[in-house]
């Protein structure tokens, strides 16, 4: 099928480029406060970072890595990315924590 040009996308139904900001700004991990600059995650001394500069992924982590962040609550996304982020920082550090 995909050889000829067809597939089973139904078209008709793609969501709008409105459809899609409103389900962004529906979903409260993607939701940024007014004040994100003066949030921190415990144990880490910055700022969550904006939704600015971030890209959609599609990633597959252990079970328990997900339910470890998730039972934190609201903005789990936000701290898995905090957690990340400290670790690309301390490679770029030569390996030595912030």
């Amino acid at each position: 099928m995909i050889a000829r040009g067809e597939d089973r996308t139904d078209w008709s139904r793609e969501d709008t480029d409105e459809e899609i900001e409103a389900q962004i700004a529906s979903d409260p991990d993607l939701a940024v406060p007014d004040n994100w600059e003066e949030l921190s995650v415990p144990g880490f001394p910055f700022p969550l970072p904006s939704r600015e500069n971030k890209r959609q992924v599609t990633v597959r982590y252990d079970a328990e890595v997900v339910d470890f962040f998730k039972a934190q609550g609201r903005g789990w996304q936000s701290r898995m990315n905090a957690v990340l982020r400290a670790f690309v920082e301390s490679q770029r550090n030569g390996g030595r924590s912030r």
